[in-house]
């Protein structure tokens, strides 16, 4: 009966160690190569568009059984940068997005966004493989949001591309979205679009 309590509680062990082995092996946690990646955006007015980029910073994107599920992206607001004006004018539109108008960069200096979920399409396309599920956070309100997104995996690599639209009215940028502004007016809708890539650890 020794024997056999011996080699039960010697199987169980080894069957213990080898699961934590395998589940070690299994997660992995991802950094963002920030000089790779960038947060592209574009908003609209009626008869025009302005349109530039953000620098986007994570450390702790998690990666379990080659699946992504968890990760939190920091945008900070000061990295803005248009592309569609003269030089000489770039700097008049930067400091009003910055100004209490739109981001409000004194009081919120970063945005975020953490994934709460990821699941794969039914229908994947070379756009779209996956669901991306998570919390986006700005100017100090918090709205979940979900978009379809493209992650493919090449080595250590991670690549994350997604395009969606974000309305900038559910966290409180208001300004200038009255239809009845006309030509002043801005669509409360901004083209986002992720382009990020990531190393393992």
């Amino acid at each position: 009966m020794k024997k056999v309590m011996l080699v039960a509680c010697v199987l169980f062990s080894t069957f213990c160690l080898t699961g934590c082995e395998d589940e070690e092996l299994s997660q992995s946690i991802y950094a963002l190569q920030e000089s790779a990646s960038v947060v592209k955006w574009k908003g609209y007015s009626p008869e025009l568009y302005h349109d530039g980029t953000f620098q986007v910073q994570s450390q702790n994107i998690q990666v379990v059984d080659g699946k992504v599920t968890s990760g939190t992206f920091t945008i900070p607001i000061a990295t803005i940068v248009n592309f569609d004006l003269p030089d000489e004018v770039k700097p008049m539109l930067l400091e009003h997005l910055k100004s209490p108008d739109f981001f409000h960069l004194a009081l919120h200096p970063t945005a975020t966004f953490k994934i709460t979920k990821v699941q794969p399409l039914a229908s994947a396309s070379e756009e779209a493989n996956y669901t991306v599920t998570g919390d986006f956070s700005m100017l100090g309100k918090t709205h979940p949001i979900t978009f379809p997104a493209r992650i493919n995996f090449t080595g250590n690599n991670l690549e994350l591309e997604a395009s969606f639209k974000l309305d900038r009215t559910k966290w409180g940028m208001t300004y200038a979205a009255d239809p009845a502004l006309g030509e002043h007016h801005i669509l409360p809708e901004v083209d986002i679009q992720f382009d990020l890539t990531a190393n393992r650890k």
